[in-house]
């Protein structure tokens, strides 16, 4: 005899579209993404929650994907790695991330950049980490120092080592809101 399967509806909004999905009421963000929507932007790394491959944004908040459930995500606006660009364009932080060689063989990437998209959000809302001053005015954005980029990445580990890369990267979004090169500009 087999066990009941548990399952529940969620309603997900995963880059700008609307989902009403029937899940096991154990699967995960990253699992539900990859296998049910075909997003497989967001990678299966360590399945821990320890090496940020799978690194999403819900709400605007970063967050590792295999650790979430996705039926506790009822409502929720999620953003992959495919969501972060518009209109067919690159985002800032991908361009960046190409025109400062900040990735190699790219496994990490996408978590990377919604890391980075949601640590530039934390900044500019004046969030503090470990390692801003402490005389920080509260909701005064935090300046984008390499040491609080580092800090606030330091969720997502490159085997390749691609972290000076990284950090020009997201240095360069944060100091200006655009890549080197990129002459649109945009929001992160």
């Amino acid at each position: 005899m087999t066990a009941p399967v548990h399952t529940a509806t969620a309603a997900l909004r995963v880059n700008g579209a609307p989902h009403e999905l029937r899940l096991d009421t154990r699967a995960t963000v990253l699992d539900t993404v990859r296998e049910q929507l075909g997003l497989t932007g967001a990678k299966k790394g360590c399945d821990h929650g320890q090496c940020g491959a799978c690194t999403v944004l819900v709400d605007g908040v970063r967050m590792n994907s295999c650790l979430l459930l996705a039926v506790a995500c009822d409502g929720a606006e999620i953003t992959t790695v495919e969501g972060l660009a518009g209109d067919g364009g690159l985002h800032p932080l991908q361009s960046a991330f190409l025109e400062r060689d900040a990735f190699q063989c790219g496994y990490c990437t996408p978590g990377q950049l919604c890391s980075a998209a949601g640590a530039l959000r934390e900044l500019a809302a004046g969030r503090p980490s470990a390692v801003t001053g402490e005389g920080h005015p509260p909701g005064l954005p935090v300046v984008a120092s390499d040491e609080e980029i580092r800090e606030r990445m330091s969720g997502n580990l490159c085997r390749c080592g691609a972290y000076p890369g990284i950090v020009r990267a997201v240095a360069d979004v944060a100091h200006t809101g655009t890549a080197p090169g990129d002459r649109e500009g945009g929001a992160w």
